[in-house]
């Protein structure tokens, strides 16, 4: 069912439903990026999605419902991030199961070296202030600046500034 026709159905909760289906992976991104051990993604997933249904009487389908949607999730993930830090909480990384798959011999030395660095970008990305992680996070998804700046509530110009530093800031570290 294309998202206008979602949209506009008369069935708020079947809308709702239908919406966050086709776009859960935005919901599973955000969670993923800010919470590392999986009981803490699962409840910061499910506090998303239940921030997106008391928002959803407040949506206008005029607006693009994925800014929409990743303005929520970034919102309720920041929050959690700040509550964990005040509550003195801090995640450990655990080591990405899913990068240690068996390759071939020869696409293996390859294969170690990509998730290498894949786990120097992920542990520079968890070492960001939570408006840098949000940026960082929408910029590697390849959303337009426009997007990007819209979604975080900053110009298009500071979106481009910050790009800018954070890939600087990736040279240096990486």
């Amino acid at each position: 069912m294309p998202a206008t026709a979602t949209l506009t159905s008369t069935d708020p909760h079947a809308a709702f439903s239908a919406v966050l289906q086709q776009h859960r992976g935005i919901v599973f991104k955000v969670a993923n990026s800010y919470a590392w051990q999986a009981d803490d993604r699962d409840d910061l997933a499910q506090e998303i999605a239940a921030q997106l249904w008391r928002a959803w009487p407040r949506f206008d389908p005029a607006r693009s419902v994925t800014t929409w949607m990743y303005r929520v999730a970034l919102n309720v993930a920041i929050s959690h991030v700040r509550s964990r830090t005040a509550r003195g909480l801090h995640d450990t990384v655990p080591l990405d199961e899913d990068l240690q798959g068996h390759a071939e011999p020869e696409a293996e030395a390859m294969d170690h070296e990509r998730a290498q660095h894949l786990r120097l970008l992920q542990a520079f990305i968890r070492r960001q202030a939570p408006l840098d992680r949000a940026l960082l996070v929408l910029y590697l998804e390849d959303r337009p600046q426009r997007e990007i700046a819209d979604i975080l509530g900053i110009s298009e110009s500071n979106v481009s500034t910050k790009i800018g530093r954070l890939k600087q800031r990736i040279r240096d570290d990486l």
